[in-house]
């Protein structure tokens, strides 16, 4: 009996360790994150009920402060309010402190009375989950000495810390400090990498923070959302209703005009939107203004093309500095720049109406096709293509 019942070789453990904690973060990712905190999706209540089943025996997790926690975060991100921003408290603080933050914030009642709104409230949860959440966790380690004898101590320990190390450290951490960015949403978020067995999709952090609601994390081509997989093979069993994903942003060949459809897609694609002008205008000018400059000059400009693309409100005071000087020296470079401010202002404009809306994009389009500059007056004439429609419906 000290193998187990199952009496398995080293290579055999380390399967099955990965196996159970691949379970937990799949039950983390779909049924904690994407269904319950987001809303982007509705399992099967035998799907749900099991995830939540697996979440009490590994993690003793209570839904509703996961749910309320995670809301918070997005409600109040890289704020003295954020729960754990490595922005605000640095990130050795929440990467080898994550779960500890997470457990203080639990404590806080208005947190949990305010987001958790919506989570399962059944008896189970409330006499069983909720009021027994830590007679999972020895369940688990009482399942583990069984199956695995004297080594399932060892499997279980690693079970135990597989969430506050992935979810709490590395997500919580390192996803708002390191990485890279398709979209310059208001706050740090990073995707770590393009693909990950380990954390199922949660790598792509950037991605999710910029849409929220949407039950797929990947963008690019070149992106690979594991958890996406699991909800597209549930769905092909009618496990799973998908209610959101990220939009899609359309363009009409032959359409030359602001019009509803236009502004549909300019507020709903805001963030492609704007991650298409860095890449097809103001990056292509910072091109060729480098042209013009010395080799350490070039060296400076090339440094400095992440500030004139970031979100300003992530900007210290020493970026910004450094941006005013740069914008101060190259007259196109800075004409580019304003218009990518008073292009992103016009869905600032929460109280305008819609004709207002119109207008103020329509006068935009004019005036940047006016500048000049080429790749401005290209960037304004593919606006006027934009649409939420596909082609093929029209």
């Amino acid at each position: 009996m000290l193998n187990g019942l199952l009496n398995l070789s080293f290579w055999g453990y380390v399967i099955a360790t990965l196996l159970l904690t691949h379970i937990t973060v799949i039950a983390v990712s779909l049924y904690l994150h994407r269904s319950q905190a987001h809303r982007s999706m509705d399992l099967h209540p035998i799907v749900s009920h099991f995830f939540r089943f697996w979440l009490w025996l590994t993690t003793g997790q209570i839904t509703k402060e996961w749910v309320a926690i995670h809301r918070k975060h997005h409600a109040k991100c890289e704020t003295a309010d954020d729960p754990h921003s490595p922005q605000v408290l640095g990130i050795k603080k929440v990467f080898w402190e994550g779960y500890e933050l997470y457990k203080t914030e639990s404590l806080n009642k208005e947190t949990i009375t305010r987001y958790a709104h919506g989570c399962p409230d059944d008896w189970i949860e409330r006499h069983v989950y909720t009021k027994h959440n830590g007679v999972g966790i020895f369940l688990m380690f009482l399942l583990d000495l069984l199956l695995f004898g004297i080594p399932g101590i060892t499997v279980w320990a690693l079970q135990m810390m597989w969430i506050p190390l992935f979810a709490a450290g590395i997500i919580n951490g390192i996803g708002h400090y390191w990485g890279y960015r398709n979209f310059e949403c208001p706050d740090a978020s990073r995707n770590i990498v393009p693909w990950s067995i380990l954390t199922v999709g949660e790598e792509l952090h950037n991605n999710h923070h910029t849409f929220g609601s949407s039950a797929k994390f990947s963008v690019k081509w070149w992106e690979f959302d594991l958890g996406w997989f699991y909800i597209s093979t549930l769905k092909l069993f009618g496990l799973v209703k998908v209610r959101k994903t990220i939009p899609q942003l359309f363009a009409i060949e032959n359409k030359n005009s602001i019009d509803i459809e236009t502004l549909k897609a300019f507020i709903t694609n805001r963030f492609q939107i704007m991650s298409r002008y860095a890449h097809e205008v103001i990056l292509p000018v910072v091109e060729r203004e480098k042209l013009q400059l010395s080799a350490s000059h070039r060296k400076l400009l090339k440094k400095a093309k992440i500030l004139l693309v970031r979100d300003s409100s992530l900007l210290n005071a020493d970026r910004n500095h450094r941006l005013k000087m740069i914008l101060e020296e190259r007259k196109e470079l800075n004409l580019v720049y304003q218009y990518r401010v008073k292009l992103q202002a016009i869905w600032d404009r929460t109280t305008a109406s819609q004709k207002e809306l119109l207008d103020a994009l329509h006068d935009w389009c004019q005036q940047a096709e006016a500048t000049g500059i080429d790749v401005l007056h290209q960037f304004a004439s593919r606006i006027r293509q934009f649409s939420v429609k596909s082609p093929a419906n029209i």
